[in-house]
């Protein structure tokens, strides 16, 4: 590849098509968060007694107690030596508390790591998403070649850092191009299953055949669940089908993908997943009672309203009953009811399909061939096996 690396950051991805060549797009990172701080100070006075300020000291007249200063958000930072002293521990399989409380004793004390257990948990975390073994990303490569070469028109593109780090991967067999070409009318996108060593969620695009079976459409690795990340998993695996886009598409309620769809796949209809929806009531309804039955009338306003007219009237007293006027998730529902509810939704073809039942009923395949220790290549090869598995099946019942 003709390109200066020392002109990358680590926050930058070069793009490896299925011809092992690297793309010319170079993309940043953006980091949109912005910290405002309130400075008014709102005092209050003594009733009894009137108050007055007689002189104001600009510098600090004592010093800031160690055991406290390091909780000042000014003061908090992961340093570099922390950082390291935090990988090397969990790499080796040390959990996350005993990692932080290792660092604590050997800084002599939790007032010395320069910032909360909080925050060291959190780098441990993220770091996970980021820090791979060196030869991973090479070695997934190597296996995604290696199948080409016993299916030619095995599609793959693998994104990695300037420093060879994975940061996503798509691949799509030639199987699930031959199905995708007669059944792309309606399909699932999960992301909410299958997770490696890294945390990376192993996407699935999933469809559904003329035998009501579920057929495979494609699979993404991810270390990043964020638009750009979607818009980019979206377009490639779009690619690779020769750009077709499906007629409809079932998602779990997530922003990001909501809005890489309306991007990508302007035209597509998209729809949430009901059962992820069902499944947060009893949180959304926290004290209200009776429970049970909210939930069940919630579900049946939802399912059985036969009119938009009828769903507007049931919704509308549904709040009132239960004074759920000020709870901002139903609020944020009701403004995507197009997306969830079914009255609006079923004039298009859905296959049946309510839930993403669809590619959670595929994960009895993946049992006993992935864990959550398996490296990238072991994770893939052993996907491979169990989608074999299942395709081997379905013949057989054929």
């Amino acid at each position: 590849m003709a390109s200066d690396d020392s002109l990358l950051n680590e926050y930058e991805w070069v793009d490896v098509d299925s011809h092992d060549s690297f793309n010319n797009d170079v993309h940043l990172d953006d980091d949109d968060d912005e910290e405002e701080a309130d400075g008014e100070y709102h005092g209050e006075a003594n009733d009894d007694e009137e108050q007055r300020i007689s002189k104001v000291v600009h510098d600090h007249n004592h010093d800031l107690h160690p055991s406290v200063s390091c909780l000042m958000a000014g003061h908090m930072s992961v340093c570099n030596s922390l950082k390291r002293d935090l990988v090397a521990p969990d790499r080796s399989g040390i959990r996350p508390s005993k990692n932080i409380r290792l660092a604590e004793v050997q800084r002599g004390g939790p007032q010395n790591l320069g910032c909360t257990p909080k925050d060291c948990r959190n780098y441990i975390l993220k770091s996970r998403n980021f820090e791979m073994q060196e030869g991973d990303a090479q070695s997934l490569l190597n296996l995604f070649r290696e199948i080409q070469v016993k299916d030619r028109e095995f599609f793959y593109s693998i994104d990695v850092d300037n420093i060879g780090r994975l940061r996503n991967a798509v691949w799509v067999h030639s199987r699930c191009k031959a199905a995708y070409e007669q059944f792309h009318d309606a399909i699932c996108f999960d992301t909410t299953y299958l997770v490696n060593r890294y945390n990376m969620p192993c996407s699935s695009f999933v469809g559904i055949n003329h035998h009501r079976q579920s057929i495979l459409l494609g699979c993404a690795l991810m270390s990043h669940e964020d638009i750009d990340s979607y818009k980019l998993v979206f377009r490639t695996w779009l690619d690779a089908l020769g750009n077709v886009h499906p007629d409809a598409i079932i998602t779990d309620q997530c922003q990001s993908i909501k809005v890489a769809i309306a991007e990508v796949m302007p035209n597509t209809i998209h729809r949430y997943c009901i059962w992820h929806i069902f499944s947060k009531l009893p949180v959304y309804l926290s004290g209200v009672r009776p429970s049970k039955i909210a939930c069940a009338e919630f579900k049946s306003m939802v399912l059985d309203s036969i009119t938009v007219e009828v769903f507007e009237r049931k919704w509308t007293e549904y709040i009132a009953r239960y004074s759920l006027h000020t709870r901002n998730w139903f609020n944020k529902l009701y403004s995507e009811k197009e997306k969830w509810v079914h009255v609006y939704l079923y004039v298009y073809f859905w296959g049946g399909m309510l839930s993403m039942q669809r590619s959670e009923g595929m994960h009895a395949f993946f049992d006993g061939y992935i864990t959550r220790q398996s490296n990238l290549r072991i994770f893939v090869h052993q996907y491979e096996l169990a989608i074999r598995a299942k395709h081997e099946k379905e013949l057989e019942e054929e």
